[in-house]
């Protein structure tokens, strides 16, 4: 366990400066729990004896940004870099279970740590004094625990979001929720409808991308349901046909730690069968699940909606969960036209899912599944490397070929430039100018015919 820090020179220039002005100063929080832990952190932030305003004098001749004065913080850039330094405080009544409504600002060190929400962040750090740790925060993290700091109670009604943020970094870090913080998570979970869905979403993201989402997803399946009721009809609700051994829930949750550790494809495997107990019947066969991925993706395009999640994030969520049970025939027109729907990106997120999926049933097909879905990932990599034409992009005209064809301005260049694309595809035309512009004719000709 690394107990000097290596501060980066602009985090020791402004403890230095403030020091010199006669104020304690120090690095804070999660910076030095990722030091101590021999991670790298993203974000630097220093606490201080000095009151805001006079932190702003010290460093006039810098940029400062008085980002939050009310509570005592204000931002250093330095480099193109900002560095947030907060001064000592101790928070009122949180009437809202985000935001203290008071702040008071203190000299004490302590007191400002006590506040924190758990041990392995009330650490803070200056390179004359060492590690500041009066709540074992280190000892914590070499055991693998969150913890709060002092009354569990307290610091969830505090701040309601911490409830997420402890899920999050148990996800992240692979470390276990101590019982008592374990206790107060459960009981107090329902004050997260009081926190603005923006801010769980960003939690909800960095819990479903952590290695330990499983463990997480499975023991603290409640807290999930105050934020997503419609989860609550998957748990405990059995499938009962031969290609699943797992219930709803529990199938869930092994697709969701299967897939990848990306954000999308975690959201997708997390709503993939939300719309299964509505859409059950049973027959002599056993369970069936008919039209379960349409519904399922219009029931996670309002949940995303609900949780404000932005437009593209919904649209290839949403698509990739209304696909996720079709079959994808295995020749390269049908990856083709696949490529064509999906593009590359969503057609190989598409294949992450099938196989999380697969590798969330019964073994009984498994393997037939991975081979089906390893071709199609060969056929795509065959198209790609061959740079064959699967989209209007690859086309070897464009509109503007058209219409110096004599084909009028409007809808039908689109018309005449699709069905030119799905003849490349079907291999009845190549892709070449001449031979393209050949077929306009032709097509031309026959609507003519028609007509």
């Amino acid at each position: 366990m690394i107990e000097t820090i290596n501060l980066p020179n602009k985090v020791k220039y402004i403890i230095k400066t403030l020091e010199a002005s006669g104020f304690k100063a120090y690095a804070v929080g999660g910076c030095i729990r990722d030091s101590v832990m021999g991670k790298k952190p993203k974000d630097w932030d220093i606490c201080t004896s000095a009151l805001p305003e006079k932190t702003m004098e010290i460093f006039k001749s810098e940029t400062v940004i008085p980002t939050g004065l009310h509570h005592g913080t204000v931002s250093l850039l330095l480099s193109g870099k900002l560095y947030e330094i907060t001064t000592f405080r101790t928070d009122g009544v949180y009437s809202d279970n985000r935001r203290p409504d008071t702040v008071s600002f203190v000299t004490d060190l302590k007191a400002d740590l006590s506040r924190r929400d758990f041990t392995i962040n009330a650490l803070a750090y200056n390179p004359s004094e060492g590690l500041i740790d009066p709540f074992s925060g280190i000892k914590d993290i070499e055991r693998k625990m969150i913890r709060c700091v002092g009354d569990a109670d307290k610091r969830f009604t505090e701040d309601a979001l911490r409830i997420m943020r402890a899920l999050r970094f148990s996800s992240k870090l692979s470390f276990e929720i101590e019982p008592i913080t374990q206790e107060a998570i459960k009981r107090n979970r329902k004050l997260l409808q009081n926190i603005a869905v923006e801010r769980i979403a960003v939690e909800l993201d960095g819990l479903l991308i952590g290695g330990n989402v499983a463990e997480i997803l499975t023991g603290y399946s409640e807290v999930l349901e105050v934020l997503i009721p419609e989860i609550t009809p998957m748990i405990g609700f059995e499938q009962n046909n031969s290609y699943h051994h797992l219930d709803v829930w529990k199938h869930t949750v092994k697709a969701v730690e299967s897939v990848p550790p990306d954000r999308i494809l975690r959201l997708t495997m997390l709503f993939h069968d939300i719309a299964k107990p509505q859409c059950y019947s049973e027959t002599n066969g056993g369970g069936h699940f008919y039209g379960h991925p349409k519904v399922s993706s219009e029931m996670a395009r309002k949940i995303l909606r609900r949780l404000k999640y932005d437009t593209r994030t919904i649209k290839t969520v949403t698509e990739l969960i209304y696909y996720h049970d079709t079959d994808i025939a295995l020749s390269e027109k049908s990856v083709k036209r696949w490529l064509r729907k999906l593009g590359e990106k969503n057609l190989r997120m598409l294949c992450s899912a099938k196989r999380a999926d697969a590798l969330a049933k019964s073994k009984e097909r498994l393997n037939s599944q991975i081979e089906e879905i390893e071709t199609i990932e060969k056929l795509i990599d065959k198209i790609i490397v061959e740079e064959s034409c699967f989209s209007l992009k690859d086309l070897a005209i464009t509109g503007k070929d058209l219409i110096d064809h004599g084909i009028p301005e409007g809808g039908l260049i689109g018309e005449v430039l699709n069905e030119l694309l799905e003849m490349v595809i079907d291999e009845k035309s190549e892709n070449t100018r001449e031979e393209l512009l050949k077929n306009v004719t032709k097509l031309l000709k026959n609507e003519q015919k028609l007509k």
